[in-house]
């Protein structure tokens, strides 16, 4: 996910299209705070992982 919200980050930054840079934003941050929850051993919707 969070390299998806990077991808579409750019991709809204290249083409001027301000959606791609708002849900680029989102998911980036979902990402981040998915991956943090799972790198500390606390289980996010029952998984411990996500990758």
């Amino acid at each position: 996910m969070i390299v998806l919200g990077l991808v579409l980050l750019l991709l809204g930054f290249l083409l001027n299209i301000s959606i791609l840079w708002t849900i680029g934003i989102i998911v980036l941050v979902v990402g981040v705070i998915l991956f943090v929850l799972g790198s500390t051993g606390r289980a996010v919707g029952g998984r411990k992982h996500y990758f």
